[in-house]
């Protein structure tokens, strides 16, 4: 037994001293980051892994704030490997094999496939690679009769304006504005279908500039998997989909079946962004990095909804978690950066975790409320609430049990599977809080602030400017408003 001689500090116990400042104006401060050495983030928010959290819509508005969100994985392969692919399709300068239907399908059917991938048009193929037609849905809005086939309402082959596909964006949209056009073809030199330019993907590119994207345009979305054989599969479907990084997602990463996992990965998929966590200690971070990650996810225990210190007395206070992270990377003289997941509920918070020497924070519970959030929504007293639970809480793990059995033939889970549960998080209701951007923005906005404190135009500097001071309680309350009737 052993006492290590430093307290553990959280980010209610310090501040950060403020510096002399070059900067005159929030918006001249960069918050750009690392996410992993592959990709860069224009904010450096990461939206939780959590079923609570972050689906599709979710990973897509965070995306297009210049984030990135991480699609759970309390679900079958194929309902993540969906969402996955939905995000991916949600805007691109080419949507790569769009959604096909034949010309003798009914109208009916045409307007169930537009509804069903939430797009507006189709290419008309005869399930080969040549494009025999297109159908949006202005064609098929007010058709008079649904089983019509589609050949009697589409655009025919001599009337659609097509592009090669070394087409740049700004030819593209010349001619969809010339030819008053809502798609453009891209047709190679063997006269195949490769893919589709719309007019709403590059106006999406016009209102989102910060955009989190791809070599190929298309939002940035991670994926979760757990440390199960099985979970190599999972890992291989979900690249296939298009994601862009793994996140290695266990409760207590340090520990000898996760660090195989990063390996196994490692040597089957080595071109992909890995990360994985979660852990507390300077050991833990140094192992997973020599292991070969590409960003360590650090945290054990401070999330708003988890009880895993109360449970098991084991955790390190979030602050110096990150602290002792950041060095023991160090250590191995690799770049990896640090994702501070958990703890953040200001965006004073965020600064103080980013001068620690986190290069992102993952959220989770003040993006449970937002309006793109999958929780379910709850009506209390008159007011709007969200459902959020901790992915180690009693609901998530038997949920998580199903998902495990959906594929089996056993039956659904008995009273002795719920009694054999030790929890280790909880399950409650958040305050319905908007749109992700409208929260976004004051993150972002305390961030910019938090730089121009600390006398830092990037979050680099202000990772080398930062001071932190240890408070009292007294101090924790003269921070807060007080003496004041709020109204």
């Amino acid at each position: 037994m052993k006492i290590r001689p430093t307290k553990g500090l959280t980010f209610d116990d310090v501040l950060l001293v403020p510096k002399r400042s070059p900067v005159k104006s929030r918006q001249e401060v960069d918050t750009s980051t690392w996410l992993t050495p592959g990709i860069r983030l224009q904010i450096p928010i990461v939206s939780a892994n959590m079923d609570t959290v972050t689906e599709a819509a979710m990973a897509i508005a965070m995306a297009r704030a210049g984030g990135i969100g991480i699609i759970h994985r309390f679900m079958t392969v194929e309902q993540q490997a969906r969402q996955v692919a939905r995000v991916k399709r949600a805007e691109a300068f080419m949507v790569e094999h769009p959604y096909a239907i034949r010309q003798d399908a009914t109208i009916a059917e045409a307007r169930r496939l537009m509804q069903v991938h939430e797009v507006g048009g189709l290419v008309v193929t005869n399930g080969g690679e040549e494009l025999i037609g297109l159908v949006t849905q202005r064609d098929v809005l007010l058709a008079p009769d649904e089983t019509a086939p589609v050949g009697s309402v589409m655009t025919p082959p001599d009337q659609i304006v097509s592009v090669p596909p070394d087409t740049p964006p700004e030819e593209a949209r010349a001619l969809l504005h010339q030819h008053r056009l809502e798609k453009l073809p891209v047709i190679d030199r063997q006269g195949r279908l490769v893919g589709l330019i719309t007019a709403q993907d590059l106006v999406k590119h016009q209102r989102y500039p910060n955009a989190t994207k791809d070599s190929k345009g298309r939002l940035r979305v991670g994926a979760a998997i757990g440390v199960k054989p099985q979970d190599m599969a999972r890992a291989e479907a979900l690249l296939e989909a298009g994601a862009d990084l793994l996140v290695v997602d266990i409760a207590h990463g340090h520990a000898d079946h996760c660090i195989q996992m990063v390996k196994d990965l490692r040597r089957a998929f080595p071109e992909a962004q890995i990360v994985a966590g979660n852990v507390a200690s300077r050991e833990g971070a140094r192992d997973l990095a020599e292991a070969g990650v590409d960003a360590v996810k650090v945290g054990v225990g401070p999330g708003s909804i988890c009880t895993t210190r109360i449970v098991t007395g084991f955790g390190v206070p979030q602050l110096t978690a990150i602290m002792n992270s950041v060095q023991g990377i160090a250590d191995t003289g690799r770049r990896v950066p640090v994702i501070a997941d958990g703890g953040i509920k200001t965006s004073g918070d965020m600064v103080k975790a980013l001068a620690a020497g986190a290069s992102t924070v993952m959220i989770g519970g003040l993006f449970a409320g937002c309006e793109e959030a999958p929780g379910a929504t709850v009506i209390r007293d008159g007011q709007k609430f969200k459902v959020v639970r901790g992915m180690a809480s009693l609901g998530a793990a038997m949920g998580r049990k199903a998902v495990e059995k959906s594929n089996e033939d056993e039956s659904a889970e008995s009273q002795e599977d719920w009694e054999k549960v030790v929890p280790e998080g909880v399950e409650a209701v958040v305050p319905y809080r908007g749109t992700v951007n409208e929260l976004l923005y004051q993150l972002v906005g305390g961030l910019r602030s938090g730089l121009s404190y600390g006398g830092a135009l990037t979050i680099e500097e202000l990772q080398t400017n930062a001071e932190f001071i240890e408070i009292t309680p007294a101090g924790v309350r003269e921070s807060h408003s007080h003496d004041v009737n709020r109204l």
